[in-house]
């Protein structure tokens, strides 16, 4: 009964909160694996139109009120990029991202400079590296799931914990609701489903799967944080409000960003632009 007393009291005053994240999460996990599973331009499309709000989400909060040329010329930059990703041209869609990065930079107010630059490059990866790993014809499908799975099982495990348990807080001058133990259990959550996805794929180099998890988990849960301070910074609570229970899609996808951009640069160096995936998974 005291563990049952404990579990209302965690949950009890946010249970239409977490009953809106699952409803959404069911929406959404079925498009994100139903789209990688097919792949191709349908994959590329689904990722664009992320990374598209993503721009519009970052430009609306660091630009202020006059954020329309901003985001124009971001957009029109993230168009080209991600069509060079959807089409091989990785390297080419990277130059495109970092060429506009400079531009956008010239051209934005000096007080906000760097902040209304730096939503191309945030918004660039979060399109771009998915596109990439995708990519490998063999591994690709495989390395997404792989990291989709990492991020949720980071993320979900972190939440639980988090309110279950509670403890000190990880950066409470930066999100004063994540606890050290929440980071923990999120990081153990990562590796436990990491493995499980490498002995169901056959997989080897299962030490090598579990160190990979660490870092994608803490790389996720970092820039988890730096949403957060992005926000307080800018004195927002929600990046949107366009997911119900989740604010916008900077909210939901933070940790994906540095995640899968990690993920791309492993699988690159390991794998080059013909495999990508095969890079990621297989050691």
């Amino acid at each position: 009964m005291a563990g049952a007393d404990h579990l209302m009291r965690a949950f009890g005053s946010r249970g239409s909160e977490l009953a809106l994240r699952i409803c959404s999460a069911l929406v959404l996990v079925p498009l994100a694996i139903g789209t990688a599973y097919i792949g191709g331009w349908l994959f590329a499309l689904f990722w664009g139109i992320a990374a598209m709000g993503v721009l519009w989400e970052w430009t609306s909060l660091v630009a202020g009120p006059d954020h329309r040329s901003a985001l124009m010329t971001g957009g029109a930059s993230l168009v080209l990029a991600l069509a060079l990703a959807a089409t091989g041209h990785g390297l080419a869609a990277v130059i495109v991202l970092g060429i506009s990065t400079l531009g956008a930079s010239a051209l934005a107010p000096a007080a906000r400079r760097a902040w209304v630059a730096g939503g191309i490059p945030y918004a660039g990866a979060l399109g771009v590296a998915p596109i990439v790993l995708r990519s490998d014809p063999e591994h690709g499908f495989l390395a997404v799931i792989f990291l989709f799975a990492v991020v949720w099982a980071t993320d979900i495990a972190a939440y639980f914990a988090g309110r279950l348990i509670g403890g000190p807080r990880l950066m409470p001058h930066v999100s004063p609701k994540k606890t050290w133990s929440g980071a923990v259990a999120g990081t153990l959550g990562a590796v436990i489903t990491a493995l499980a996805i490498a002995v169901a794929a056959g997989l080897t180099g299962l030490f090598a799967i579990s160190m990979l998890a660490v870092i994608l988990s803490v790389l996720a849960q970092t820039g988890d944080l730096f949403e957060s301070f992005l926000k307080r910074r800018f004195g927002a609570k929600d990046s949107s409000q366009l997911i119900p229970g989740h604010g916008g899609l900077m909210d939901r996808l933070d940790g994906f960003v540095a995640a899968s951009v990690a993920a791309v640069l492993i699988g690159l160096a390991r794998g080059g632009f013909e495999a990508p995936g095969r890079g990621l998974l297989v050691w």
